[in-house]
Order: C-alpha cells, then structure tokens, then sequence
C-alpha cells in the first residue's frame, strides 16, 4: 500500500499550508490556509484538485487543522461555507477558541478597511466554527471504524499540535508548525516515539542554526532600550497571538528592572482578547508561567497599554505592537508609513516574513523607498532589525526531531526551495531516510508497510522458550580452541592428547586440563507459512517437513585438500597423523585472523567446518593433478556446508600455502 500526499499548499514556499493526503482509503486534508503575500487566486490552495466535480464530503475523510495563524487556517470558512464541505474539522480546544478570533480580524481589515471583495462573512466563521471537534492533547480520537488521530503538543503558539495518523499498518505525523526549545511563554514541542511511515514537517528554518534565546533577547532589548532613549518610537509589527506574548513578557519585565518610563502600547482590539484567552488557558503554556500562576499571571501586564489610532502623531518616544505581523496589511501598515520616514524611528521584525510583505522587502536589504500601490510610495529612512524570535524550529530541531522519530519517509513542506533542497540531502546522508519536498499542486506516492499478524504452533513457541543445552569439554592449552568431545571418555583423549605431546613437545602444552563449555543454541527463527485458512503461521522446521511429508535435506561440500610436509624427506608415519592435525591446527590459528577453529582431536572444526587427515589411497574428494609428490603431502579431507562457503574457501585456500615442516 502507498500512502499518496497532494500538496495544495506550502510546496516549496511559506503560505497557505494545505496537504491532502490518503491513506489506506481514508482522505485527510492537514491544514486549510491562505498566502498572506497574495491577494488574487493564489490566496487559496486549488480546491479543485480534491474534487473536480466540488463533491468534498465524498472526497474527503476529514479536516484537520494544527494551530490558528491564518496560513494554516485562513481559507477554511471560504473551504466549509462557500465551497461545501460539511464533513468533521478537527482542532485542539484552544485553536476553536482563538481561530475565530483571527479570522474575523483579518475579514475586518481586509473587507472594512481597505474595501476588498469579502471571501467569507462573520456569519461564515461562526457556521465554520460548529463543524469543528475540539480534541485533548494525547486523546486518541476514533474519526471512524479504521482512522485514529492524536493530538501532541508543539510549541508554537498555544494550542499548536502535532497530529499522529494511523490507518491499518500505516502510520504518520503531520507536524504543522513547531518549535523544538522553550521560550518564556510556552514548552517545547512533545511527541512519543512512534513506529512510522512518513513524517511531514515544516521546514522554515531549513539551513539556520539560532543563537541562544538569552543572546537573541539581550539583542532586541538593547535595540529597543536605544531607540527610546534617543526619543524615537518602535514599531513591532506582529501577530496578536504568540509573539506578541512572548514579547511583551519580555518587555515588561525589562521595564520593571530598568525602572522605564516609556509607555508600551497593544493595538486596541484584538490582542486584549487574546490576552484573556492566553490567561484562561495557563495549561498549554509552559512549565514556569503554571508554576508562578498562583502568585502571578504572567499575562496581566503592568507596563502594556491600550493603543488608539488618534495616538499615532502623538509626541515623545514609545513602543507598539500592531497587527498584523509581516506588515502585510492593517494597523501596522498604517503605522509603518507615518513612522517610517523618520530616522530616530524603529521597526523590528521579531519573525519569519513571507515573501510579497512590505515585512519581507525590508528583511530583504533596506530599500530607501517601497512602492505601497501605484500612487502610494513609503519613504524610509528608519532603522530596521531584524530578529530571530520566530516560534519556529530551526534546522537542529528538525533533525532532532526527524532523528528522534526515525520514521521510514520524510517530506517537507513550508520552507524555500533552495533551503529545504539542502535540508533533504542532510536528512539523506546523516540519518539515511528518503526524503520529499514536492511544488505545489504536485503529488507524491510513499510505499508504506503492511504488517501481518502471525499465529505460532506450541511447537514453536516451546523451541523458543525451552533450553537447548549443548555440551562439549575443552582442553585449556597453549593452544587455543582446543577440545574434547563431551560424548567420549576424557581420560582415553587426554592420553590421545599426551601421546601428541610427546612427539610434538614443541607444539603442544603438557599442562592440558579438560573443562566444560555449555551453549544454548535455541531456535530463534521459524518458518512463515500460509494455511488453507489463508491464516498465517510461524512453525518450527522440523514440523513443516512432517506437515509436508518431506525429510530433511542438507547439501555438504567436500573436498580433499593436499598440504605440504617436507620437500625432501618423509618425516610421518601413519601412525603419527594425529600430530598432522595438530600442527595443522596450530598453524590455521596462528594464520586466520578472528578464526576460532577447535580441535577435537580427530578433526577441527569451525562453524560447519569439519577437517581430518584422509587415510585412503585414492579419495573421490582428491584432485589429482598436484605439484606435490606423496613424500610431500599429507591429504586432509573437508567438509562444510553452503552458509559457510566464503570461510571455508578462505581456510582452504590458507591450508594451500602452508608448509607442516616443524620449525
């Protein structure tokens, strides 16, 4: 079975994430956003691709939705209301709660403000909103008799979620957006560790490795503390939920410690709803905010004001937070064309900007003037600073989290082509997972895995779990490896072995003593068989021989191998063969590197390995063409089986080169 990925958005870009992807039958679609850079057909992903005839509800399984910034949630009310899907959307308990809130915001500013043609009413949004089924994090959710879904926590934003998948065998992540190291307002991303088949992750901060939180704070709060002090005004254009936060915390405590007076400003509306949601759900925040929570709130600002538009001239220095962020629009674009012309001024970009924001071309290199329209032109003579306080991962956090998982495919969505191009072949060479970062529009098929359950016979079972006891008794000698066979009488062996000695004082210790080895070789694999239940079955081997009526087959390889003694006289008799096998075992030994060859005093023997010395005149295993003359070859036979064919050639081929003169 393939696991199928239809990218709608987010294909080598920032904006409007939006994949549809099915598995094993069931069609989810993960994340439905919209591209803050555009503002003609490509704001929304090509609904079209799911279902060409607009029959979703057919065509879809499912909804969900990781987080509420706009692109990942954006077109959903157009998707549900205008389009017609009526199907289940899922999201965590406080992405319902907020994603309202920014989805009437942005229809405010885009159709109140600036006159634009309305994609979706406030009515829409709140018939979107019934749709949706609010999830738990870890609350493992039955969509239908095969589709489980489960919700971990990611960082982000409050509320963000990583999504766990499972249908049959297949199993996968999709991992919205996400940040793997805490911040001052929530955790870092958690995840169990999970047999997968594909994750999908963003990929924003592909190839950027961030400083320290602590170096990235000093920086921005330095940048500030300076532009006011100088009596210039700061403008922080950023989302009302998240950064915005996180910033403020961060400011308000700054402005305690220093004892500041310059006032801190929230653009009215919005974010003042946000910070009461922020304070009702302390939960999904992190561990030192709940820890603090009975004492403080660390969302109750003392140094944060409301802000009104008849502020904006206002005299003397000040600090604001205007929405949205990227200065894609709204408040903070208005504030950016009466501020921006002034030199003692500030904008700070705490995030990531998508490319076609006024945000995005002042991250780019400072331009000196930015055509707003064809008759507005933005004279710019402020600073500009950027900052790396974005929520997202970075590249270390992706690999970590990618390591962490190991699952068998990855693909990336959310990122710049160039940079998740580079990302892809680290993924590839460092942790060895193929990996996928298709356009928009385009579809990817990952092979999944297909597990089937397996019955066992007791036989089996038994094989696996009884001892297996094999004995044999060993000779401790000089000469390592050497053994006696458990099943004949030590004494007349170790008088074989003293005998040797006495003829062969040089090659073999006097002190020999017998001990015992002991192995348990149990049976650790069996035989996967299809019955006529069309059931499967791991049975022991010897039991399919009986159920199909065969015996046991082995094939043994044999061959009689000449090693050379002497060139010029013989220096053995018939009688003194055993000393043959000794020496020749002494030799192998000292030859073959990380060879464990025993001697059991008629043969040697590693592994299936069997050698002895051949006693017949004319041996069927005995080649006769050879260079040696009978003076000068002792013949030994050997014998060994086909899963040990490359030792076995590599000891032969050693015996072939020896030379058995003692030295």
């Amino acid at each position: 079975m393939a696991i199928e990925c239809l990218v709608l958005g987010a294909g080598q870009e920032v904006g409007k994430s939006c994949v549809v992807v099915t598995i094993n039958g069931k069609r989810i679609m993960f994340d439905c956003g919209m591209h803050m850079g555009y503002l003609d057909h490509r704001r929304y992903p090509d609904f079209s691709l799911v279902s060409k005839l607009g029959d979703f509800d057919d065509a879809l399984t499912c909804i969900i939705i990781t987080h509420f910034h706009l692109d990942h949630v954006g077109a959903l009310p157009y998707f549900t209301e205008v389009c017609g899907y009526r199907g289940p959307v899922y999201m965590t308990y406080p992405t319902k709660a907020l994603a309202p809130l920014m989805l009437e915001d942005y229809r405010k500013v885009m159709v109140d403000r600036r006159g634009e043609e309305e994609q979706f009413t406030s009515e829409h949004i709140a018939q979107c909103m019934k749709k949706v089924v609010a999830v738990d994090l870890k609350q493992t959710v039955q969509v239908d008799g095969d589709l489980q879904i489960r919700a971990y926590y990611a960082g982000h934003v409050i509320g963000a979620a990583m999504f766990y998948v499972k249908v049959g065998d297949a199993e996968m992540v999709y991992t919205g957006d996400y940040n793997m190291t805490p911040d001052r307002h929530l955790g870092a991303a958690q995840i169990d560790r999970l047999r997968l088949d594909l994750v999908i992750t963003e990929s924003t901060y592909a190839t950027t490795i961030r400083d320290s939180r602590y170096s990235r704070e000093r920086e921005f709060l330095k940048a500030v503390h300076k532009c006011v002090s100088s009596g210039g005004k700061v403008l922080i254009p950023t989302f009302a939920l998240g950064r915005a936060q996180e910033l403020c915390i961060l400011l308000d405590d700054y402005w305690d410690r220093m004892n500041l007076k310059v006032p801190i400003y929230f653009s009215a509306g919005l974010t003042i709803q946000a910070n009461m949601y922020y304070k009702m759900l302390i939960s999904w925040t992190s561990q030192k905010i709940k820890d603090s929570y009975s004492t403080h709130n660390a969302f109750d600002f003392k140094n944060v004001h409301n802000f009104e538009r008849s502020m904006i001239n206002d005299p003397g220095p000040c600090v604001l937070f205007a929405t949205p962020g990227m200065i894609s629009g709204g408040f903070s674009l208005e504030v950016f064309k009466h501020w921006a012309p002034s030199e003692k001024n500030l904008v700070t970009l705490p995030g990531y900007c998508v490319a076609g924001t006024i945000g995005h071309k002042l991250m780019s290199g400072k331009p000196t003037k930015i055509d707003l329209d064809q008759d507005t032109q933005i004279d710019v003579r402020c600073q500009v600073h950027q900052l790396a306080f974005s929520p997202h991962t970075d590249a270390k956090g992706i690999m970590d989290l990618i390591k962490f998982l190991s699952p068998k495919h990855v693909m990336l969505v959310h990122g710049e082509k160039p940079k998740m191009a580079s990302l892809k072949e680290k993924i590839h060479s460092e942790l060895g997972i193929q990996c996928y970062y298709p356009a928009n529009n385009e579809t990817v098929c990952i092979p999944s895995c297909h597990y089937v359950k397996a019955g066992a016979s007791d036989t089996f079972i038994q094989s696996c779990q009884n001892p297996n006891f094999k004995f044999q008794k060993c000779c401790s000698s000089g000469a390592p490896g050497t053994s006696i066979q458990s099943n004949q009488n030590p004494d007349s062996k170790l008088q074989n072995c003293s005998s040797v000695a006495a003829s062969n004082s040089c090659l073999i210790d006097r002190s020999l003593r017998p001990h015992l080895q002991v192995k348990d070789q149990r049976v650790a694999e069996g035989i996967l068989v299809l019955e006529k239940s069309k059931k499967a079955k791991v049975v022991h081997q010897d039991e399919l021989l009986h159920n199909v009526g065969e015996k046991k087959h082995d094939i043994r390889f044999a061959y009689c191998c000449p090693v050379r003694v002497s060139d010029s006289v013989d220096i053995l008799s018939k009688s003194d063969r055993d000393s043959c096998l000794q020496i020749l075992h002494s030799k192998l030994n000292g030859e073959l590197s990380g060879g464990n060859i025993q001697n059991f005093g008629e043969n040697l023997q590693m592994d299936s390995f069997h050698v002895s010395v051949c006693l017949k005149d004319h041996c069927p295993y005995r080649i006769q063409e050879t260079s040696l003359s009978e003076t000068q070859a002792v013949y030994f036979c050997c014998f060994w089986e086909a899963a040990d064919e490359k030792p076995a050639w590599r000891i032969l081929s050693t015996m072939e080169n020896l030379d058995l003169r003692e030295t």
